[in-house]
């Protein structure tokens, strides 16, 4: 199924953090109550705002599931937990390519299920980093989009 990709206004910001926690607590096993606590405002006051946002609505037109792109970056990309398995991340990373030219991401080494789907769409790991941008010790992987 193919989604509709619509933008995301500052007032949904909230909301968007939102998806954002019920994602991270669904797939990002690894990080601690303190991590969650320690992103959460960055990503609502700082990271939101330094990215071009898209996102697919629900039937109600709720945010269901979001991405953010800078240069050819895909920075961050986060489907509700109610809705994954629909082809929602897909729909957004599809979008994120041929749209906004992404051809690069960064994953956490820890959430396996996010590598497999961008190593299934394409991408590729050409570095890795022991610790995540903030010096967190969260393995990333670099991956570009080999095609």
């Amino acid at each position: 199924m193919t989604y509709k990709i619509d933008t995301i206004s500052q007032a949904e910001y909230p909301v968007v953090v939102e998806v954002w926690e019920a994602s991270v607590r669904a797939t990002h096993q690894f990080l601690r109550e303190e991590d969650i606590a320690y992103f959460k405002p960055l990503i609502l006051n700082e990271y939101l705002k330094a990215v071009q946002l898209r996102c697919v609505r629900n039937e109600v037109k709720e945010i269901i599931g979001f991405m953010g792109v800078e240069g050819g970056h895909l920075e961050m990309l986060f489907v509700h937990p109610a809705y994954r398995g629909m082809g929602i991340g897909k729909s957004l990373l599809t979008y994120s390519i041929q749209e906004l030219n992404v051809n690069k991401v960064d994953v956490n080494e820890q959430n396996e299920q996010a590598v497999e789907f961008y190593n299934y769409v394409g991408f590729k790991t050409v570095r890795r980093s022991e610790r995540d941008a903030t010096g967190k010790p969260y393995p990333i992987l670099h991956m570009e989009l080999k095609v």
